[in-house]
């Protein structure tokens, strides 16, 4: 059996985030993924002191809309202090599958370069239908919790550095 089960991941940083406002995109490809992903991030968001009325959700159709919206997100006038992405691509018969996992992982990466914020990856690539729900919520873990935690520990290097 292959995977790495995180589940036990959580924030640590003992700083507060009372203040941060945070953006969530979800693509709604794969909704009984990408919405377990999202209920997973808030749920650490949560419990690690960012307040529900400033955690913003918003839908595109797919992972590869991704990076336009955190960029948008980022680019508003809500003061966002990180975005989180996340989808899920699963593995077909075409080539269509890499296209889309390189283009959305570039696009996230160029976001956070081009605008020195914490633009979180929380796009799962698998093989199948059944690894996607593993890494959901499942044996091994919910991986929108280990992004959530991954924006947390951002913003306070981000603080940390400027």
């Amino acid at each position: 059996m292959s995977g790495h089960d995180l589940s036990h991941i959580s924030y640590t940083g003992g700083k507060s985030h009372k203040k941060d406002r945070i953006g969530i995109v979800v693509s709604k490809w794969n909704p009984t993924i990408t919405e377990a992903l999202k209920e997973g991030a808030i749920s650490c968001l949560l419990e690690a002191g960012v307040k529900e009325k400033s955690i913003s959700v918003h839908y595109v159709p797919g992972s590869f809309e991704l990076p336009i919206a955190a960029n948008n997100l980022l680019m508003s006038s809500l003061r966002m202090h990180a975005v989180i992405c996340l989808g899920c691509v699963i593995q077909g018969e075409t080539r269509h599958f890499d296209f889309i996992s390189d283009a959305v992982a570039q696009g996230i990466m160029n976001v956070s370069l081009k605008l020195h914020r914490p633009v979180i990856f929380g796009v799962l690539t698998p093989d199948t239908m059944q690894q996607a729900k593993d890494r959901a919520g499942g044996k091994y873990g919910n991986k929108g919790v280990e992004a959530a935690v991954s924006c947390l520990e951002m913003i306070d290097f981000n603080r940390d550095v400027f």
